[in-house]
């Protein structure tokens, strides 16, 4: 049986680039477009509305920052993957989109359907991101030694270790919350206590210090 395609919603405020994107999600295989916006307010309410499984949102818009629209879904829409598509390529622009809770950050370089082939790796649980944000973010994702926790001061319960490894192996929420019998909810407040625990601020930081702790496989 075939996966059903992503609902995915755009908040875009440049008309041009916002068409394009539109245009090249609704040709892509497994994206379903359910919605456009142009700005924060609207943005919110097409969130609420739709409650996509991906949000694509700039963080420079005309009534706000995307973050907003970030902490939102992370505070109400735990299943929805929110990723940024702008042109802020600097460390604190990303860093902030991560630890606000999006899974991944693209540069407007390049074609719209260049951008969406990206996407295709949240079926396997990466994280897209452009190439050339690549090593400062390593840099920010390794912290130094002194400031990761140590293997002692970190302590999954059974259901953390089982969801975080199935989140390493490639299983999305979805498939882990059915494959466990639990809500995608209880899943999300699992993986976020990971989180915690990991001192850390997305799922690529969160693997790495699970691995590197011997938590993981």
């Amino acid at each position: 049986m075939s996966t059903p395609p992503l609902r995915t919603a755009l908040v875009e405020d440049e008309a041009a680039f916002r068409g394009a994107l539109a245009s090249a999600v609704m040709q892509a295989d497994g994206f379903e477009l359910v919605g456009t916006a142009a700005d924060l307010p609207d943005g919110l309410q097409l969130l609420r509305r739709v409650r996509p499984e991906l949000l694509l949102v700039d963080l420079q818009l005309p009534s706000g920052s995307g973050l907003r629209l970030i902490e939102a879904a992370a505070a109400e829409l735990p299943g929805t993957e929110v990723v940024v598509v702008t042109t802020l390529g600097d460390e604190d622009s990303v860093m902030a989109a991560l630890a606000a809770g999006a899974v991944g950050y693209l540069l407007k370089q390049g074609q719209a359907h260049r951008l969406v082939e990206q996407l295709h790796s949240l079926r396997e649980g990466g994280a897209p991101l452009s190439p050339v944000l690549a090593r400062q973010l390593m840099r920010r994702l390794t912290p130094p030694q002194v400031a990761t926790p140590a293997a002692q001061d970190v302590s999954l319960s059974e259901r953390e270790a089982q969801i975080l490894d199935a989140v390493a192996r490639g299983y999305r929420y979805d498939e882990i919350a059915g494959q466990l019998g639990i809500s995608l909810n209880t899943v999300s407040t699992h993986v976020k206590r990971c989180y915690r625990k990991l001192q850390a601020h997305s799922k690529t930081q969160a693997l790495a210090q699970a691995r590197r702790l011997g938590l993981i496989g």
